[in-house]
């Protein structure tokens, strides 16, 4: 006897310590009614029929915005290809198989996050993977803070240690400083393009106290390769291949306390932050890492890091466009007793 996933909500959301009555009865918000209502929709189709809508939703868009999807989506290697003329999908279908795969998952997630701001960010990902809405992602992109640093959920102090991992030309770092003055001890900041390193060098010459490091950051010491990016150098990205990248664990670099890490290398955070084990385990840091680069770093990130360590509250924030979801950035920090 097979049973629908809808057919278990009640004893799922038990497990979860709310009961199914609290999601269907007067304390349903409006985004709590709209994101369970998605999912159980995806969950009654089928991977052909979610596949037919996302793609017959697309093909109704007009010419000039599917032309501009496509020139986006192609730029990069993370989304797979869109090409309606060629009849290539292959970001469709990775979303579709991304939706579909992890329905539990992404329940799981929505029950985790910690405000209500994270909550609609979330619905408005799925919205937009299936219904191309890009009202609610405008709606939920945050203008009135830097990237990364919600001084509500960031916190600093003067003895903050700050790593920031990819720090291209020192723009999170320059918001960093903007937002919190001089209330840190340290900034290291990790970056592997030459261009970019000459002017972090440069940037900050007189600053003793930020430090910056040639290296890569991964799960284990090794040497990588660089891929170039056409686009910008910002979106460099590093391959497994034997290189002459240096790479290194956090957990092996760095042997002081940290509390702040920022994380933003391309689709690399997965395995940088198994390097970072230790640190996450022991200093229970607060996080600031991008999980857009790969449709499952949604799910995957917030899981990995609960792997390591249990006493963290997740939320999600959003800095990027209305068209696609980019600059998904997860906050995790620690719990307060």
């Amino acid at each position: 006897m097979s049973f629908s996933f809808i057919s278990i909500l009640p004893y799922f959301f038990k497990q979860l310590n709310f009961t199914y009555i609290d999601y269907i009865g007067d304390v349903m918000n409006k985004i709590d009614y709209e994101f369970f209502s998605l999912i159980k929709k995806l969950e009654l189709m089928s991977k052909e029929e979610v596949y037919l809508n996302i793609k017959n939703r697309y093909l109704g868009l007009n010419e000039e915005l599917r032309g501009n999807i496509e020139t986006f989506i192609n730029s990069f290697s993370f989304w797979g290809n869109l090409d309606y003329i060629n009849n290539d999908f292959e970001e469709i279908e990775m979303i579709v198989n991304f939706l579909k795969n992890n329905l539990t998952d992404l329940l799981v997630l929505y029950q985790n996050l910690k405000d209500y701001k994270s909550r609609k960010i979330l619905l408005a990902i799925i919205r937009n993977y299936y219904y191309y809405d890009f009202a609610m992602l405008n709606e939920v992109r945050d203008n009135c803070y830097k990237h990364y640093f919600d001084p509500d959920l960031v916190k600093t102090t003067k003895d903050t240690v700050y790593v920031d991992i990819g720090s291209y030309i020192g723009d999170s770092v320059d918001d960093f400083l903007d937002t919190y003055l001089e209330e840190y001890k340290k900034i290291y900041c990790y970056e592997v393009t030459d261009t970019s390193l000459a002017i972090l060098k440069d940037k900050y010459i007189f600053n003793e106290d930020i430090i910056i490091k040639n290296k890569a950051l991964f799960d284990k010491n090794t040497t990588l390769s660089l891929n170039t990016s056409s686009v910008d150098a910002s979106t460099n990205t590093i391959n497994d291949s034997k290189g002459n990248i240096e790479a290194v664990t956090l957990d092996e670099d760095l042997k002081e306390k940290v509390d702040i890490i920022k994380m933003d290398i391309e689709g690399a955070e997965f395995k940088a932050l198994n390097g970072c084990k230790e640190h996450i385990k022991n200093d229970s840091p607060t996080l600031l890492i991008s999980i857009y680069h790969e449709f499952d770093d949604l799910i995957r990130i917030p899981k990995l890091i609960k792997s390591f360590n249990k006493n963290y509250n997740f939320y999600l924030r959003y800095y990027g466009g209305n068209v696609f979801p980019t600059e998904i950035v997860l906050v995790a920090k620690k719990k307060v007793c």
